[in-house]
């Protein structure tokens, strides 16, 4: 699979990144003993969108060299999703600053509330030269800022837990993430509980490794009386490059399980 291969104009005058708009779950394990959203996990949520959106603006090896000021407003009850949005500030020769966001979202109701937000400065480490060479974007995907019914973003990070003894990253946590995609899209789509109910096609076509950026897409193709057809794509991108290949694609189907 080849694809065709751009050149920017130098970084102190190409465009900012385009804003990044994702999707989590807060889980019962990210939990505090309020039942909502660990303060320290959802700073790490927002801190991995500032590191893609920081690599998408420096490319090279970028790293968290402060973050500013945080503004909590409100809980994330456990069981909600989480949207994070990200957008590049200001850009200089080896620093970006992120502005990152956390909406918290029913998925059963759609009702969203404003949870936190902060700005966060990345840096690009000395000794690193920023990349020169991009491939062209992936996915099709909502305007920037949107959410709509049936479509959902995750993004994450290839850590070496990820990985098998290669540096290539394991199916299981590829298919967690596509699931976990799946699944907003489908709760989105119908605003019922649903569950996975099949694949019906799983295609892996290339690697991803340790240090890429992963982002999975999830749109719905199809709807039945109690079932959710979603498309899912999994695409993994170099922070320092900003090469990108899709790497997985597959077909789930979600069954709508409240009465």
């Amino acid at each position: 699979m080849s694809e065709s291969v751009v050149f920017p104009a130098p970084a102190s005058a190409a465009a900012l990144p385009t804003p990044l708009v994702v999707v989590d779950l807060v889980w019962p394990d990210q939990s505090n003993h309020h039942g909502t959203l660990f303060g320290g996990a959802a700073l790490a949520m927002l801190d991995r969108l500032a590191f893609i959106m920081g690599s998408k603006a420096l490319r090279g090896a970028v790293v968290t060299a402060a973050v500013g000021r945080l503004d909590f407003a409100s809980p994330a009850p456990a069981g909600f999703a989480v949207e994070c949005q990200a957008r590049v500030l200001q850009r200089g020769r080896r620093s970006a600053t992120v502005e990152a966001s956390l909406t918290a979202e029913d998925l059963l109701s759609g009702e969203r509330v404003h949870c936190l937000r902060g700005e966060f400065v990345m840096v690009r480490q000395a000794g690193t030269e920023p990349a020169t060479a991009i491939a062209p974007e992936a996915a099709d995907g909502p305007a920037d800022g949107a959410s709509p019914a049936g479509w959902a973003r995750v993004a994450e990070i290839v850590f070496p837990g990820h990985a098998n003894h290669r540096g290539v990253l394991h199916g299981g946590p590829a298919m967690a993430w596509m699931a976990k995609a799946g699944f907003v899209a489908a709760t989105r789509q119908v605003r019922r509980s649903v569950v996975m109910a099949a694949s019906e096609r799983m295609d892996f076509v290339a690697p991803a490794v340790v240090g890429d950026v992963v982002e999975v897409t999830a749109r719905v193709t199809g709807t039945g009386q109690r079932s959710v057809r979603v498309q899912v794509e999994l695409w993994a991108e170099s922070p320092v490059t900003g090469a990108r290949h899709r790497c997985t694609s597959a077909e789930l189907v979600y069954v709508a399980v409240d009465a």
